[in-house]
């Protein structure tokens, strides 16, 4: 199929590579050039990137909004795309744009739809400590990840699992899930179930301030927190006047050995394995407790 894909981040792109390999790619559409690192300079998206070592066409609009996007929207619908698939944009498709393809805009989502419709589905299934979630493919409508789902794919999570652990799996699962669901709908077999609204759940965009630890919070609800939010906005915490980013940690239980360090929670303690202070790089906290005087 001739497809037009949308997508900004590293998740999007084991999508666009599974694709180029099956299908023709005429174009991509991804999020403008942002500043980024410490000399604020411009940088290109990870799809932009992929996109431009295959020679595809990028296209970078602001906007797809009618009132704001003429000419793009006039290009976009002159490409003749079978479908436009869409992961992770980060712009909203309005009811003209999905109109377009003849096979409508599938969306790749990182949940077992509806539970997490939203910006941070990976966040949230580890905030939650869940132990499952998944991969959703839906045709898309005007609503937020309200649209009939196609298929779905479900993984386990570890208890040990980090965001970028767990992302790189889900992205990977993505792109399988994804070949596999066009083929469906190219011979015209895929299915479209609508989603039970009763069940639906949000994940709301993180805030760099939602990376700060309340050890009023149970011992597992910071765990948590810490698995979810590797690397961002990252755990942090304030001792002896002193920012200290939390990268690993465990449950102490009832032990509080000699040498560690140990932070009461609600409900136990935790002891902090890998921590950064501010200025310096990750370290273990038994080096971090070495270098105190």
């Amino acid at each position: 199929m001739k497809i037009i894909f949308m997508g900004t981040p590293m998740f999007a792109v084991p999508c666009l590579n599974a694709l180029v390999t099956k299908h023709e790619v005429i174009g991509v559409f991804t999020q403008p050039d942002r500043p980024s690192g410490r000399g604020h300079k411009l940088a290109a998206s990870p799809v932009k990137v992929a996109a431009t070592e295959y020679g595809i066409p990028v296209f970078q609009p602001e906007t797809l909004k009618i009132s704001e996007s003429k000419e793009i929207r006039a290009e976009l619908a002159s490409f003749g795309a079978d479908i436009f698939v869409v992961v992770a944009y980060g712009l909203l498709l309005p009811k003209g744009v999905l109109a377009m393809p003849p096979h409508g805009c599938v969306n790749v989502h990182a949940s077992l739809l509806p539970k997490y419709r939203g910006a941070s589905p990976i966040h949230s299934a580890l905030l939650n400590g869940d132990n499952e979630t998944g991969i959703t493919i839906m045709h898309m409508d005007t609503g937020i990840d309200t649209g009939d789902i196609i298929s779905q794919k479900s993984l386990q999570i570890s208890r040990e699992e980090h965001f970028p652990q767990l992302h790189d799996r889900m992205s990977q699962l993505g792109a399988e899930l994804l070949l596999e669901t066009l083929t469906q709908i190219e011979n015209g077999t895929a299915t479209r179930t609508p989603q039970n609204n009763s069940l639906a759940s949000h994940s709301p965009l993180i805030k760099k301030e939602d990376g700060e630890i309340d050890w009023n919070d149970s011992t597992e609800k910071i765990l948590n927190k810490i698995r979810a939010f590797d690397p961002w906005p990252g755990c942090f915490t304030t001792h002896n006047g002193q920012t200290l980013k939390i990268w690993n940690a465990e449950d102490a239980g009832n032990l509080s050995p000699s040498g560690a360090m140990i932070f009461k929670t609600a409900d136990g303690a935790i002891r902090i394995t890998e921590l950064q202070p501010a200025g310096k790089k990750r370290m273990l906290a038994v080096d971090f407790l070495r270098g105190l005087r």
